[in-house]
């Protein structure tokens, strides 16, 4: 299939003249490849309950920056802003990202921004999506941020809109946006697709839903966040959650997350 836009994507799904099955992945890759903020020590997350499944992704990634980096204890300060079940719109950026108003007396360095698992889906969900992202964007800036995406993972069977090609507008719909408004793309959805082309049997998911991740599909995406905002990679981290991650397990999800992050930035 020939490179196309999102705009005509978009158009082509509306009109039913392409099939979902035969949507390729994003024909322009991400426009930001690299780190847009040294060694931040400022981050929030905002997001829903994919964030704070296994004890809270934000927990992990700082765990591993400072297993990475120890004379960075102390200095960092991560926040997490967590809805169940919300979409981006839910959120109140304002608030959030207002110095002082969560805890952190300077202006966030970095958000990270996690929409609805839905919300690449349908038309109107991709519209609400965008136009957030925009908004919160241009607060962010105006407050000396700079905004990253969070590409979810898709769904899995038994979640009853469990479909190959979720992914795929899943990818769409992040990578266009974010090069939109020149923002960082996370690929986390992308990581757990790998883990499971190379172990079909790992389970990243809750098995009672599908949707939800489970704690080595947590510490996956942490891994992938940790290698997409520090441009360092986490393979041979000592972090595998005290002891509770089996270091076998823990190495080959590691090399996934560089590996992912590699092939998507093209680094």
């Amino acid at each position: 299939m020939p490179p196309f836009s999102a705009s005509i994507l978009r158009l082509l799904l509306f009109s039913g003249a392409l099939s979902l099955a035969t949507i390729s992945p994003a024909a322009q890759g991400p426009l930001i490849k690299a780190p847009q903020v040294d060694t931040p020590t400022r981050v929030l997350f905002v997001g829903n309950s994919y964030l704070y499944y296994g004890d809270s992704l934000h927990n992990h990634v700082q765990r591993l920056v400072i297993a990475a980096d120890p004379s960075l204890s102390g200095k960092l300060s991560y926040k997490s802003a967590t809805i169940g079940g919300a979409v981006l719109a839910h959120h109140n950026i304002d608030y959030l990202t207002k110095p002082g108003q969560i805890g952190v007396k300077e202006p966030f360095q970095l958000v990270i921004l996690q929409g609805g698992s839905a919300e690449p889906l349908s038309e109107e969900a991709r519209a609400q999506f965008r136009a957030k992202v925009f908004e919160f964007h241009k607060v962010i800036a105006e407050r000396g941020g700079r905004t990253a995406l969070y590409l979810t993972h898709a769904y899995v069977k038994p979640h009853k809109q469990a479909k190959p090609e979720n992914i795929r507008l899943t990818e769409d719909l992040y990578v266009s946006v974010g090069n939109e408004v020149g923002a960082l793309v996370i690929p986390v959805g992308l990581a757990f697709e790998e883990a499971y082309r190379r172990r079909p049997g790992i389970k990243l998911h809750k098995d009672f839903d599908g949707s939800h991740p489970e704690l080595i599909g947590t510490y996956l995406a942490a891994c992938t966040v940790y290698a997409s905002l520090y441009g360092k990679s986490p393979v041979g981290n000592s972090y595998t959650y005290f002891g509770k991650i089996d270091k076998e397990t823990a190495s080959f999800l590691q090399q996934v997350a560089e590996d992912t992050v590699k092939k998507f930035y093209a680094r």
